[in-house]
């Protein structure tokens, strides 16, 4: 499938591992940022649904946030190129586990991960001015037990404050983790061989 678009993408997003994952496959990208609370527009809005499960919960997130930035630049009248967004969420027995309010917040998910199997769900989704697809990535992860101490110098680190489950496998969390099956760049936010895949299908030279 042909397209017009340019070989450059906006990406809507201010993960920096998001960024290195897309450099590692050779994606073009601009970062397109929405704005920040208290500001923040309701079409981001990620605060979970009543029931909602963890898969569904990364989708329509990450499908909101593609379809917003693709109003953004129309509205700005940028160039038109694919948009990319992406939501990835820790599921602990159907519980949705997202970034932490505070350090008290990071060492219960913690506590909660020690010594058990987990889900990590990242959903990317890719939109056009017309045209909107999602995919999702699921992963298990095993944590071997861990001690107090080594929870409360992780937190200290603030390096668990801004990811989804209080930790990030590409940092020191990854001394925290037995065993994975699945994708490891999907747990570190974005599954490298699904969205190589979504952009081809959307005309992305990769």
């Amino acid at each position: 499938m042909k397209t017009t678009m340019e070989s450059r993408i906006f990406l809507a997003s201010k993960s920096p591992r998001r960024r290195d994952l897309l450099h590692q496959i050779d994606v073009r990208f601009d970062l397109l940022l929405f704005r920040a609370p208290p500001r923040e527009d309701p079409a981001t809005d990620e605060t979970p649904q009543a029931g909602e499960e963890p898969e569904a919960y990364a989708r329509r997130v990450a499908c909101a946030k593609a379809e917003h930035a693709a109003r953004l630049v129309a509205m700005r009248r940028l160039v038109p190129r694919l948009v990319l967004a992406a939501d990835t969420t820790v599921d602990v027995d159907g519980d949705i586990l997202g970034k932490p309010q505070d350090e008290a917040a990071a060492t219960a998910m913690l506590q909660r991960l020690s010594g058990r199997s987990h889900r990590v769900v990242t959903a990317v989704a890719v939109a056009s001015a017309n045209r909107l697809e999602c995919v999702a990535s699921s992963s298990e992860v095993r944590f071997r037990p861990l001690e107090a101490e080594e929870i409360r110098r992780y937190v200290a680190s603030r390096e668990p404050l801004d990811k989804a489950g209080a930790y990030g496998i590409q940092g020191r969390a990854a001394i925290f983790v037995e065993e994975i099956r699945g994708s490891h760049s999907g747990i570190a936010g974005l599954p490298l061989c699904e969205t190589a895949t979504l952009l081809r299908k959307f005309g992305y030279p990769i």
